[in-house]
């Protein structure tokens, strides 16, 4: 490159210098310095990739299917769990509109300013006719994905901000950065019949740029971008709190059965997450308490869960007060997520404001998942407050979203003595 003589204030000839200059790139061929950092090496935001990651979720089949998926399918899709292989394998015939889909019971919580990084690590079947295989960070609304329909691979947006559903489709041939035809600044080729790590990361603000690639031979190559600052007049997704998703669909008759290996997941806020959520609380009123007529059964004392009108909420619960009555005895508390209440299962939503309703008007709870538990001494009148402890997002609400069902979170206490009785409330932060 040519260089600039400050005493003489000219250039040099060619053939001569006085200097050598070293400039930086990425594997792109852009200029790289403290002024511009680039490439994969820095977060969605353009900031070195340093900062300490908060882990939002993460899945792996190691004993058994992962329990933190819902899973949809027709009568002629089948998903199998392999325990030597840690592996989901969602599996069609050759029916059309045999369908498979595996969706995190959780959505994300993305936090502006925050770069959202995700991971999808699967296997797709051969490409076929009439075969569409998909995986990402995405819903039946709103989200970015991998598609591999019939011989054809796109990233895609799909979005539902104007209130229907719209997708971009991008093809691999016209992906922006790198094709992985082999011709790109990796000299890699794509084969979706390998094991693929996608990567995807966003910069929301509801107008910043996703970032779409996969990470082959421990680097994240880059593939493709969306953007939207300055581009466009509006959000061009709805929301970034969003679930993982894999799905693999006849969208007709094939010619032999099909089977796309799902594996791992992770969805990363880089820069740690700070909860500036609303904080809320319910609980029975000072004069109702419950009368737990059998020792040593579970018994529910208020119960929440996500309105089914905002089934996509980010709700966490923080902890909780119980109150035990009686004399010389103990009364054991517990929270309990998806238990099946009883008696009168009326909700009753906690304010016009709130993504949660609640109720603490049932009287018996079956089933269900036990999260944490403690005990509470009864010396005539014995109180305890509750810290929930964990990941900030460890007891989030869960829901179903092919059944649009909210898993209920439940307070419950068994007396030590038949007649015991107590009460208690629960408290959460509401971040969406």
């Amino acid at each position: 490159m040519a260089q600039f003589r400050k005493d003489t204030h000219q250039f040099l000839n060619d053939g001569r210098t006085i200097f050598e200059t070293v400039m930086l790139a990425d594997q792109y061929g852009n200029i790289v310095g403290a002024a511009n950092p680039s490439g994969m090496a820095v977060d969605a935001f353009g900031r070195a990739r340093v900062s300490a990651p908060l882990t939002l979720f993460d899945s792996y089949n190691r004993y058994d299917v992962s329990e933190k998926f819902n899973t949809s399918n027709t009568a002629t899709g089948t998903y199998v769990f392999s325990a030597n292989a840690a592996t989901v394998s969602l599996n069609v015939d050759t029916t059309s509109d045999a369908e498979v889909i595996r969706e995190s019971k959780r959505v994300f919580a993305y936090q502006p300013g925050k770069s959202l990084s995700i991971l999808n690590t699967f296997v797709m079947n051969e490409p076929k006719e009439n075969l569409r295989q998909r995986a990402g960070y995405f819903s039946s609304q709103n989200g970015i994905f991998l598609e591999q329909d019939d011989t054809t691979i796109s990233f895609v947006k799909r979005s539902y901000s104007t209130g229907s559903i719209e997708e971009e489709k991008v093809s691999q041939d016209n992906w922006n950065i790198d094709k992985l035809d082999g011709t790109g600044p990796s000299q890699l080729t794509l084969d979706l019949t390998k094991a693929q790590i996608l990567f995807i990361d966003v910069e929301w603000l509801g107008l910043g740029t996703v970032r779409c690639g996969f990470v082959i031979n421990g680097q994240l190559i880059h593939c493709h971008s969306f953007h939207h600052a300055n581009i466009i007049d509006g959000p061009y997704m709805t929301t970034a709190c969003l679930p993982v998703r894999y799905e693999i669909k006849n969208t007709g008759a094939t010619s032999s059965n099909s089977t796309l290996k799902t594996v791992c997941s992770s969805v990363v806020s880089e820069g740690g997450y700070d909860i500036r959520g609303k904080p809320r609380s319910v609980g029975r009123l000072a004069n109702n308490t419950f009368t737990m007529v059998s020792a040593g059964v579970w018994y529910p004392i208020v119960s929440i869960r996500l309105k089914s009108s905002q089934i996509d909420a980010i709700v966490l619960p923080k902890g909780a007060s119980v109150l035990g009555e009686g004399n010389n005895s103990r009364v054991k508390y517990g929270f309990i997520s998806g238990g099946t209440l009883g008696g009168n299962t009326t909700f009753t939503a906690v304010s016009a404001d709130s993504s949660i309703e609640y109720n603490y008007v049932a009287n018996t709870i079956t089933g269900g998942t036990v999260l944490n538990q403690g005990f509470v001494g009864l010396t005539n009148q014995s109180a305890a407050s509750i810290t929930l402890q964990g990941n900030l997002f460890t007891y989030q609400l869960q829901r179903n979203s092919f059944t649009s069902t909210p898993e209920v979170m439940t307070l419950a206490m068994q007396g030590g003595t038949n007649g015991d009785t107590g009460t208690g409330s629960i408290d959460w932060e509401e971040v969406t």
